[in-house]
């Protein structure tokens, strides 16, 4: 599966709580059309229409139980998310350790700066703004 088409399944709050009830365990069909339906205010067909999604998109899957449809959830999906969303993470942390850096460096800097001030007899920005 596509990555953006992971983020379409995703979109919608109906299936994000349907992937929410099977990350809890195996549910049957009627149990998770019960609960949702009832949450979101739908009918038991439109929450068939989103296990229908979510089963063909490779987010749950299903298997038979006498007469029952008992769906789990299948982490294979959430995992190409997770590995995408990890690239985005590197990139940004390196980014954001940098800054942290720069931000540190400009601190200790700036302490600097002032402990010379007040070494020298000059006032400080602290009591340049209290005078």
């Amino acid at each position: 599966m596509v990555v953006m088409e992971a983020f379409d399944v995703l979109g919608d709050p109906v299936r994000r709580r349907i992937l929410e009830h099977l990350a809890r365990g195996e549910r049957p069909a009627g149990e998770l059309a019960a609960l949702v339906g009832e949450e979101f205010g739908i009918s038991q067909p439109a929450v068939s229409q989103h296990l229908k999604v979510l089963r063909t998109s490779g987010f749950a899957t299903v298997r038979p139980e006498g007469t029952r449809r008992v769906y789990a959830l299948d982490p294979a999906a959430l995992d190409e998310v997770e590995d995408w969303a990890a690239g985005l993470r590197r990139f940004w942390e390196q980014r954001l350790d940098a800054l942290g850096t720069e931000l540190a460096r400009g601190a200790r800097e700036r302490r600097r700066a002032a402990a010379a001030d007040e070494g020298a007899g000059r006032p400080t920005d602290t009591t340049r703004r209290t005078a």
